[in-house]
Formats: C-alpha cells, structure tokens, sequence
C-alpha cells in the first residue's frame, strides 16, 4: 500500500496493536493456523515424499537408451527432471507473486487472492491422479502450477501475520502455524502409509495408491482452506483507481524503489534468500536421494518423513521458547550450524541403512520448522507500516520464489556427475553463505529503522 494510500485510509485497525480486540485477535489466529494445516498436506505428501521418487520413476520409464527425456526438444537426465520442474515454478511464482502482493496491499482484499491462489493450487494437486505410463510431461505441469500456486497464496497468508499479532505475540503465533502444518502433515502421512503399504489388501496397485496420496493432498488443502477463508478478514483501504495488473507492475516497482530505503530489511531477505534455498532444496530433493543414490523403498521414506513431521512441531515450540531467551537470530543461526552438519552426514550416508536415514530425518525434523517459523516472525519486525503484503510477496520470493538457485544446483550437479552424493553435498555452500550474512545484520538496528518498536528479544 502506497504513503497516500495509507494516509487516506479509512482508520481501520491495520495492525493487531492499533486497537484490534483481544478475542477477534485470537478469533483470526486461530483461522490462520489453518491455512498452514490445509497446505502443508502438499509441502509434505506431494513435493517431500511421493512426486519426487515417483514422476522420476515415469521419467526413466520415458527415457531413451542413454536415460534422457526430451522435454520441448531440450535432452534433461530423467534422474534431473523432478528438480528442474521445481526451479521452472519458481520462476511463474516470480513473475505472478509481486503483482498479487501489490495488488492486495493496493485493494486490501488478500481472501479472494488467497481463494484463488489455494483452489488452483489444488486442483493442480488433485489433477495428479491422472499422473501414469509415460506422462512425465503431465506430471511436470502440474507440479509447476501446484507449486507456484502455494507460493503466491503463502504471500497472501504471511501478510497478515503483522495485522493479527502484536510485536512480542509473533514468533509465538509464527511458531503454532507451523505446528499445526506439521500436525497435519504427520496426520495425512500416517494414512498414506496404511494405504501404501497395504494397498494389495484394498485392490489397489503400488502406482494406483500413490495416485490417491497425491490426490488426496489436493482435496485436504481445498477443504480445509474454507476455515481461515471464514475466519481471516480484510482491511479495508482507500480506492487505488487502477487495473490490478496495471497497478500491481507499478506498485512493484515502487516497492523495489522502497526497499532501497531500507537496506538492513534487505540484508536480512539476501540471507534469508541464500540459507531458506539450502533448506527447501533438502526438503524437496530428500526422497530422491533417499530412494535412488541410497536405494531406501518408499515405506522407509515416507516412516522417515513422518518422523521429521512429529518431531517438526516439537522443534517449531522449542526453538520458539529458546528465541525468548536468546533471541530470534541466535537462534536461527544455530540451526544453521545444525543444517550444515546434517548435508555432512547425509553425503557419507551409507546404502540400505534406513536406521541412519531415520537419524538423520531427526535431526531435521528438530531444525526445520523452527528455522523457518522464527525466520518468518523475524521478518514481520522488519517490514514497514501499511506495506505488509508487497514485503512478503518478497519474502515469499526468498521463502518459495526465488529457491530455484538450490535445485538447479542439486539438478545439474547430478547431471554432471551421475551422483547424488555430489548433488547433496554441494548445498553446503548455502547455510555457510548464509548464516555468514544473517550474523552481520543488526536486527534491533533494522526493526528501529523499519518504524516498528523493538522486543526485548531478538
């Protein structure tokens, strides 16, 4: 939202600490929590466990003598499509993620944008029943648009983090949304392993039953988008007078123009943007390399993934209650010293080990959701009044859009080499870059000059 904008507005609370009442406060958070509950489902049962392992499965089934496919003429190692798909959604998700950002800043109305963000997102999910034979190309499609889909409605969903939370609330209400993602990821992969392993007993075959997890992420995150698209409300804002693309283009380029004015909001979101690509390529690659360079079966992984889930929310709680005590960005910065070791564990890795899997996928499980829930609270402290959406549509681009970087890597360090175990190890250069950028921001001095008031703790 624009200056003028914002001093034209109706006096609408904008913010939970502009006379926002307790209760409606809780009434909304309480809504929030749900929309990570709903799309979790995808983060974790599509991208984290059966797509990966499963459309390179398709992929080599399609694959010519010497294990390429050939995509719009273009020859990609069947073992690299799945990576490259991720890195071609991120760049949809960053051509459209701006213009939503701006646009609902702009207008206030973030629940129509988050609406059609979250159902086409999962209709591409659910679309993915009809993912078989040689359909690698289907495959691929739906995961870009799924994909870039959840990216924009995160932006949407992040922006009203600064509106339903006060200052010292955040890092708290940041942390239960993530718990509640990884309670219902945990939830939804509990059923995908009674249907997988048992899919003999119900009639079903091994492709047939991942089908209907695939699917079945799609209808969890549709359904249950309905709670926080009754319980969130929007802000209402002065008219802009403009198209929403129009005035979204413009709006961007205001905002890029803006952010120059605050550049420590800036170095975090470069450090952010670097360690955040680390993370969500190890996320997204795991099954991969889990099931083709260590030869684990898919029953393993997806015990491996419910594990990381279960321990996930325990982690997401605990590092919110050591932030309290030693600050968001100490905090932060441990767990990438964590991350680090765990890319050096998984490279020596041994095969058909599943117990040292199950280690591994543990210790993640304790970092992931609190390095990124804390990240998230962190960076609501820095984001200036009334231009909530347009910051997180940049966040968003260093949270979903812009981790192309850490896939294109892992995909063409396999290409070149054949092995995993080079793809995996190459992602250390992420959390060294950026937790050395993340230590030389000073925090208190950023959310000073973004105008916001300064916790005791951060």
């Amino acid at each position: 939202m624009s200056a003028e904008t914002a001093d034209t507005a109706e006096p609408t609370p904008e913010r939970a600490t502009e006379g926002t009442d307790a209760e409606g406060r809780r009434r909304e958070q309480r809504g929030w929590y749900f929309y990570d509950f709903a799309c979790s489902v995808y983060s974790t049962s599509v991208l984290t466990v059966f797509l990966g392992p499963y459309l390179t499965s398709i992929a080599k089934a399609a694959a010519d003598a010497d294990g390429f496919v050939h995509p719009l003429g273009i020859p990609v190692r069947a073992g690299s499509l799945f990576a490259y798909a991720v890195s071609v959604s991120v760049v949809v998700a960053v051509v459209v993620m701006p213009i939503v950002g701006a646009a609902a800043d702009r207008t206030g109305r973030k629940k129509p944008l988050l609406a059609a963000a979250a159902y086409v997102g999962a209709a591409a999910t659910t679309g993915m029943f009809f993912l078989d034979g040689h359909r690698y190309l289907l495959g691929a499609f739906l995961l870009i648009v799924a994909n870039a889909s959840i990216s924009v409605s995160m932006v949407l969903y992040n922006a009203y983090l600064p509106q339903i939370a006060a200052p010292d609330e955040r890092d708290a209400v940041s942390s239960r949304g993530w718990a509640f993602g990884y309670t219902s990821g945990a939830l939804v992969l509990v059923l995908n392993l009674v249907l997988y392993t048992g899919h003999d007993s119900f009639g079903l075959s091994e492709s047939d039953a991942v089908r209907i997890c695939l699917a079945s992420a799609g209808v969890w995150w549709g359904a249950f988008t309905l709670v926080p698209l009754r319980r969130l409300r929007d802000r209402r804002v002065a008219p802009g007078g403009e198209g929403a693309v129009g005035s979204g283009w413009r709006q961007l380029r205001a905002t890029l123009r803006d952010m120059r004015r605050h550049p420590l909001t800036l170095s975090f979101l470069l450090a952010y943007l670097v360690y955040n690509d680390g993370i969500q390529t190890v996320i997204s690659q795991a099954s991969v390399y889990g099931s083709e360079e260590l030869g684990l079966d898919q029953t393993t992984l997806i015990t491996a993934v419910l594990l990381v889930q279960v321990l996930a929310v325990a982690g997401a709680l605990g590092m919110g209650r050591l932030a309290r005590a030693y600050g968001a960005k100490r905090t932060i910065l441990a767990s990438l010293v964590v991350w680090t070791l765990i890319l050096v564990s998984g490279y020596f890795l041994p095969s058909d080990a599943p117990v040292f899997f199950y280690v591994l996928a543990s210790a993640i499980g304790l970092v992931l959701g609190g390095s990124q829930a804390l990240s998230r609270s962190l960076f609501s402290h820095l984001v200036p009044r009334g231009k909530e959406a347009e910051y997180f549509s940049a966040y968003e681009m260093s949270d979903r859009g812009l981790s192309w970087l850490g896939p294109l890597v892992f995909g063409l360090a396999y290409q070149l080499t054949g092995s995993y175990r080079d793809a995996i190890i190459s992602l250390v250069i992420f959390f060294v870059i950026g937790s050395v950028l993340l230590a030389r921001v000073p925090v208190r001095q950023a959310v000073a000059a973004a105008g916001n008031p300064v916790p005791e703790r951060i």
